[in-house]
Formats: structure tokens, C-alpha cells, sequence
């Protein structure tokens, strides 16, 4: 079991590594978006900000899918969870609450936490609220 936490936290490092050379925070990519046609930008929903992250620089689809567990579980299964427990996803994703879903997989989610950290209360509220939106 050790073996197959360290290979998957080796997964996910190796995953990460990409995405972590990339800058953070240009905000004219976080916060607006452009047409095609040049119309003028608008504003980004939280949770369509939420998404972008979510599958992008955040890489958390590398482990959580909206419906199924792959390696952590379903962002459904995070959101009701969180919703239950009355937890608060972004002070776990600042690195500042234990984690309430699956705390057996904590030691994978390490990687991962690097990169929410170093994110702005903006962009983990976005992520949490995209994380809510698949509440059923």
C-alpha cells in the first residue's frame, strides 16, 4: 500500500512539475475572456474562473473527475462532503485546515497543495465555487 501512495505522489509530482514552471496569476488570462469577432472582453463567472483552474494550472483533473473517483474522489463527493461537514474547500486548499474527505489520501494531495498555496483567496473561492457547482 506504502508503495502504491508513493508511486502515485510521484504520479502527481511528475504531473505537476509542467505546470508549476508556467507563471501564475496574468490576470487579463484569469479574469476575461475575448470573442472571436473582437467584441469587447467580459467578465468570467467564478465558477467558469473555477473550471479554468481546475483543469489547468491547478492539474486537479488529474485526480478528481466531476462523477467518479480516479486516484482522489469526485468533485460531487468533495462538494457534498464540504456541504455536510460544513468545511471550507479554499482554507484546505491554503493549507490551513486537515482534510475531511479521504484523509487516507492526503499524502497524494501534497503535490498539489504547492500549487493552491501560492494561489490568491480569489482563485480558491472561484475553485471552491466551481467545486459547488456539481452539487446534485
Amino acid at each position: 500500500m506504502k508503495k502504491a501512495v508513493f508511486l502515485a505522489a510521484v504520479l502527481v509530482f511528475a504531473s505537476c512539475k509542467k505546470e508549476s514552471q508556467e507563471p501564475f496569476g496574468n490576470s487579463s488570462e484569469t479574469t476575461t475572456e475575448t470573442s472571436a469577432e473582437g467584441e469587447s472582453a467580459k467578465a468570467k463567472t467564478p465558477v467558469d474562473l473555477g473550471k479554468e483552474i481546475f483543469e489547468g494550472r491547478g492539474n486537479c483533473t488529474s485526480c478528481h473527475q466531476p462523477d467518479q473517483k480516479v486516484i482522489g474522489p469526485s468533485i460531487q463527493e468533495i462538494a457534498k462532503i464540504y456541504k455536510d461537514k460544513k468545511g471550507d474547500i479554499s482554507t484546505f486548499l491554503k493549507g490551513n485546515a486537515d482534510p475531511i474527505v479521504d484523509p487516507s489520501q492526503f499524502a497524494v494531495m501534497q503535490t498539489n497543495l504547492a500549487i493552491t498555496k501560492e494561489m490568491s483567496d480569489a482563485e480558491l473561492k472561484a475553485i471552491e465555487a466551481y467545486i459547488n457547482s456539481h452539487l446534485k
